[in-house]
């Protein structure tokens, strides 16, 4: 192995990388501009499989000089129309929208733990009561609801009638 190419190999490798990257995130942000916010939104598991698969393809675009700046857009191009198929297929079909999405998940109710809904989710109590800390609460007692969303987040909600969440009164006492 020689130890110098693994700090640098040529400067038409780095010209190469500055030239097909600007013009291949010029390329992304327009066309993400064009295709809508939606494009982008982490509403569900196909969102985020999406935004990761655009990160993937810069990535091989910018670094790897087997792929064109051609082929690299035209992926580019694919991912963007099967994210707007698949949202435009939800929007007009509830069978496939209850095929590509996941419903949000209630996994505590006024207090306590539905352990058939943690079960299914894969969410251990230790995770809950984690979750409820972040956001605040001294327990699970202290909360109205849990729901797991179908963007894999957490939601912690309380109607006010139980006690506010410690550091929310901190913040409005000081």
């Amino acid at each position: 192995m020689d130890w110098s190419e693994m700090f640098f190999q040529s400067w038409s490798g780095i010209i190469r990388t500055l030239i097909v990257g600007t013009m291949a995130y010029a390329f992304l942000v327009f066309s993400l501009r064009l295709s809508g916010n939606r494009t982008l939104a982490k509403l569900n598991a196909f969102d985020l499989v999406i935004t990761v698969a655009f990160g993937s393809t810069l990535a091989s675009i910018l670094l790897s000089e087997s792929v064109a700046l051609a082929e690299g857009i035209t992926a580019l191009v694919l991912l963007i129309a099967l994210q707007w198929a698949v949202a435009t297929a939800s929007v007009r079909s509830s069978w496939f929208a209850r095929a590509v999405r996941s419903e949000p998940t209630l996994l505590a109710r006024r207090g306590e733990a539905l352990p058939g809904a943690m079960r299914r989710a894969r969410v251990t109590r230790e995770e809950l009561d984690t979750v409820v800390r972040t956001e605040g609460w001294r327990s699970l007692a202290d909360v109205d609801a849990v729901v797991l969303e179908s963007d894999g987040s957490f939601s912690v909600v309380s109607d006010g009638h139980r006690q506010m969440a410690p550091l929310a009164r901190e913040r409005t006492e000081g």
